[in-house]
C-alpha cells in the first residue's frame, strides 16, 4: 500500500497533510515531480525527480502503481490509467475517482478542452480553500483506515 503523489501541481497544504499522514501511519508516500522537492526527513517520504517533459511524471506513476495503491492527482487521464491498473485516485479537493465516475469525468474534461481550443472562455476551478483541505484529509483518512483493516 503506497501513496503516489503527482507532486508538480499538488497544493502545498495537501503535501503537508500527506507528510503527516504518511509518518503517522507508516505508509510510504512517493512524490514524483519534474523539479527537486524538499521533503521533511522521514523514512516514509520519498522524492522521485523525473526529466522535464510532457507527462513524464504521469508515465512513471502510471507504470509503477500496483493494485491497492493510492495516487493523488488532479490529472483525470492519469487517474483513468491508475484505475485501470487497479489503483485508486484522489484529487487534492477530496474527490475519489472511481470506475463508475472516471469515464464521465474524462469525457467532460475532453469536452471542455475542445471548447477552450475553439476559443471559448470556460473559466477555471474555484480557489483552493479550507473546505477542500478538509474533504481531502477526510478522504485520505478513510483510505488509510481501509488499508489497515484489509
Amino acid at each position: 500500500m503506497t501513496i503516489w503523489v503527482d507532486a508538480d501541481a499538488c497544493p502545498v497544504p495537501i503535501k503537508e497533510i500527506l507528510y503527516r499522514a504518511a509518518h503517522r501511519t507508516e505508509t510510504m508516500a512517493i512524490f514524483v515531480a519534474n523539479s527537486a522537492l524538499r521533503l521533511p526527513p522521514s523514512p516514509w517520504l520519498v522524492s522521485r525527480q523525473v526529466p522535464k517533459g510532457f507527462d513524464v511524471a504521469d508515465h512513471l506513476i502510471a507504470t509503477s502503481v500496483t493494485p491497492g495503491d493510492l495516487v493523488i492527482t488532479a490529472d483525470i487521464p492519469l487517474a483513468d490509467l491508475v484505475i485501470e491498473a487497479g489503483g485508486e485516485a484522489l484529487n487534492p479537493r477530496g474527490e475519489i475517482y472511481t470506475r463508475e465516475t472516471i469515464k464521465a469525468r474524462l469525457g467532460m474534461r475532453n469536452f471542455m478542452e475542445e471548447l477552450r481550443s475553439a476559443g471559448m472562455q470556460t473559466g477555471g476551478p474555484a480557489p483552493f480553500n479550507q473546505a477542500d483541505r478538509q474533504r481531502f484529509a477526510n478522504a485520505l483518512d478513510r483510505w488509510l483506515q481501509r488499508g489497515r483493516l484489509a
